[in-house]
């Protein structure tokens, strides 16, 4: 009764009083309301990532990977513009160190790229769960690249999930092909590109997607006249429509980390796999083998673990 009578005081012209327990409550509750909007925008995110990949897997069977990549980064920068504006001329042109911000943008470029090569012959789950290797193989190099301590916690889900990466790629069967490999090494380049992301860290994230952005456009003008495909109307509209929806899918993604911690929000990115696995059947009718999902499964344990127990050394 005492806590109640607290929450209902009032002042001398009979309006309400915020008190400690009542101001409490409310802030419990955005939190909670921020947290459900974060978590929303993140799923909202990878599912648009994973239509990304659908389209482009469907594109890259007629058209050329620097074809894609051209238009796709044509779109993706009529989206970015206003962003752009805003962040003005001298942070663009300007970055800071610039030599690790090129490294950075080949990186990106070669991830992607790989990325659709790769699942030009590959099923898309495959492709995506491989790629999901990216956070171990950051961890592995965060050390020797970054300085950073690993713990033998951390070192042992490492090699769990790099047994699962052994596991989906299978390589002493006739499953494990060039584009297996291709795979392997984008995944590589993906946590590189993590790596110098996470050494760029004061850079805004507008100046690291516009020129992760112009490293994929001058990849396509360069490869793409060499097996031009003159696209139809709706072909050039979906060409299109990959950079448009990347665009937003980073947005999402960026949204969820500023509504909520990274530690409620990132492990709903491994939605993905599953997002994969649907589409994957639905739209190319890839059926996944036992041993693929065993693989996927380790995999994106292993991760969950290691950005678990990051959480819990960065909060000691």
């Amino acid at each position: 009764m005492e806590a109640n009578r607290k929450t209902d005081e009032r002042a001398p012209d009979g309006t309400p009083v915020e008190t400690p327990a009542a101001a409490t409550a409310a802030e419990s509750g955005d939190r909670r309301n921020m947290a459900v909007l974060g978590i929303g925008m993140m799923l909202l995110g990878i599912l648009l990532f994973v239509l990304n990949d659908v389209m482009g897997k469907w594109l890259v069977a007629t058209f050329s990977v620097g074809q894609v990549l051209l238009i796709r980064s044509i779109a993706a920068f009529m989206m970015l513009a206003p962003l752009i504006m805003r962040e003005g001329a001298g942070p663009i042109l300007k970055p800071a160190r610039p030599g690790l911000q090129a490294l950075r943008v080949l990186l990106s470029t070669v991830e992607v790229a790989f990325f659709y090569w790769a699942v030009s012959a590959m099923p898309l789950a495959d492709v995506v769960a491989i790629y999901l290797s990216g956070p171990i193989w950051v961890t592995a190099l965060a050390g020797p690249l970054l300085g950073e301590k690993v713990g033998w916690r951390r070192w042992a889900a490492v090699l769990v999930g790099f047994l699962g990466v052994v596991i989906a790629l299978r390589p002493a069967s006739s499953v494990f092909t060039v584009h297996s490999l291709i795979a392997l090494l984008g995944s590589l380049a993906f946590a590189l590109m993590m790596i110098a992301s996470r050494a760029l860290r004061g850079t805004s994230g507008t100046v690291l997607v516009t020129w992760q952005t112009a490293g994929a456009l001058a990849f396509g003008l360069v490869v793409a006249p060499f097996d031009w495909v003159a696209p139809k109307p709706l072909d050039f509209a979906l060409l299109g429509l990959l950079g448009v929806v990347a665009t937003l899918a980073h947005m999402c993604v960026n949204r969820s980390l500023k509504l909520a911690p990274a530690a409620v929000v990132v492990p709903y990115q491994y939605t993905q796999i599953a997002w994969a696995l649907l589409f994957g059947w639905l739209i190319f009718g890839d059926l996944p083998d036992p041993q693929m999902l065993l693989g996927a499964g380790v995999i994106v344990a292993s991760g969950l673990y290691i950005f678990a127990r990051e959480q819990k050394v960065g909060a000691g």
